[in-house]
């Protein structure tokens, strides 16, 4: 797990360089953060059914609402953002602070909802502020570690999509059983705005303490396309960011229905559902997201090319597992199954940033993220929920909603033969890429 030196800058500057245990605070806190990202964005997952059914929904809508809806504000916002985060003059700090109020406050408001547009925009409202977390925070990291440890870093923090995924199945379905799926949404929202105090009043900026060396007066300013055709360049990057979005077609779609599925083929109550999925993604993914950081980082001291290798092979080592799972007749076996592709499927996190930080170079880490994420969550989060919701309506027609929900689950699946080919495209070039970035610095 990272520790230590925040990278090699502050030698550069000659500033003392943050202690060991402010650099381990500041990871856990953007774990922190982020797991409450993931809660507030996925909890909707699990209150699909009783929105659904007291809103009178269909799956395309539900698809709209948890994905493209969000996507495209959380997307596009995201890049301006991090143009904004990569300026040395931004307090990234800040701008995670105020991004994490504004997420919550609107989390809050999907509890007020009554009826569906409502919803949708109080779902967009939280596209808007979450825009603003991953690029600043992952900039914000590399500025924390040493190289060598990026992979290792940026999975702790990625540990957030499962921890944040199994905080919002089990706390929304037991509230949601209990209390129903307002209260579930006011629950999980409102203690983020006391966290934004607490992030805005204890996290530090590098930058405003003389750690990160500031640009030369004379340095040009990378505009937003001279950004864009400098990551051009690098097909590892490419190659890289695509099969993520591959990977989150698949994990968006689903997780947007998985409650659903077991609620309509294995007919479980909605507090055990989100008992279950919670601990099943939670404890999978965390494991898987945490060990793909560290096998990333001590395979790549070899060969940087495991960066690409590591996920292809855990993707084609999970689909078995995936398919066998869908078709398993008990809800236990079923969970039993799905586990082991939802672990081999998380060790990408580590692997991936840690490539787009080195392709990046220091100029761009936020930018290159933002570039990234808006890919990624246009295709994974925006297309996946919805594409998955109108093939599982349409095959409900002749299916039934079971059987057209378990079908069109599969149906997706297999866009990740699509990731594996992507990884191995960019495990081609990106010893050579990385190596021509770090020559540039």
């Amino acid at each position: 797990m990272a520790t230590q030196e925040a990278a090699d800058i502050p030698a550069k500057t000659g500033a003392e360089p943050l202690s060991p245990a402010y650099v381990q605070y500041a990871l856990w806190m953007l774990l922190l953060i982020y797991t409450l990202n993931f809660l507030d964005r996925q909890i909707v997952n699990i209150l699909a059914e009783p929105i659904k059914n007291d809103l009178k929904l269909s799956d395309t809508q539900l698809g709209l609402m948890t994905g493209l809806a969000f996507a495209l504000v959380y997307t596009v916002l995201g890049i301006p953002i991090a143009r904004y985060a990569d300026t040395f003059g931004a307090n990234r700090v800040k701008v995670i602070s105020i991004a994490l109020a504004v997420w919550s406050g609107f989390t809050a408001l999907c509890g007020v909802a009554g009826n569906f547009w409502q919803l949708l925009l109080a779902r967009i409202g939280v596209g808007i502020g979450e825009a603003g977390c991953t690029p600043p925070a992952h900039s914000l990291i590399v500025d924390h570690v040493a190289p060598e440890k990026r992979a290792s870093a940026l999975a702790l923090y990625s540990m957030g999509v499962p921890l944040g995924s199994l905080a919002g199945l089990i706390i929304g379905g037991v509230i949601a059983e209990h209390w129903g799926w307002r209260t579930a949404f006011l629950a999980v929202g409102l203690p983020g705005v006391a966290l934004a105090i607490i992030t805005w009043l204890t996290l530090k900026e590098p930058r405003r303490l003389g750690l990160i060396a500031p640009p030369a007066s004379d340095a040009p300013k990378v505009s937003f396309g001279d950004a864009l055709k400098a990551l051009g360049a690098k097909r590892a990057y490419w190659m890289a960011t695509f099969a993520a979005a591959m990977i989150s077609f698949l994990g968006y779609g689903q997780a947007a229905f998985l409650g659903s599925f077991f609620a309509r083929v294995h007919e479980m109550p909605i507090g055990q559902i989100g008992i279950s999925l919670g601990l099943m993604i939670g404890i999978a993914g965390t494991l898987g997201t945490f060990l793909g950081g560290q096998i990333a980082d001590r395979a790549a001291k070899k060969d940087t090319r495991a960066y690409m290798t590591v996920p292809a092979v855990a993707m084609v080592a999970g689909a078995p597992f995936f398919v066998w799972g869908m078709f398993a007749d008990s809800a236990l076996l079923c969970l039993l199954l799905l586990a082991i592709p939802t672990f081999l499927n998380s060790l990408w996190y580590g692997p991936v940033y840690a490539a787009v930080q080195g392709l990046a170079g220091h100029k761009l880490r936020a930018t290159a993220v933002a570039i990234m994420l808006f890919v990624v969550n246009m295709i994974g989060l925006g297309l996946g929920p919805l594409i998955l919701g109108f093939i599982s309506d349409t095959m409900a027609d002749t299916m039934g909603p079971a059987e057209g929900l378990r079908w069109a689950i599969l149906a997706t699946s297999g866009v990740g033969l699509i990731a594996v080919v992507l990884f191995l495209i960019g495990r081609l070039t990106i010893r050579q890429e990385l190596e021509a970035t770090a020559r540039e610095a």
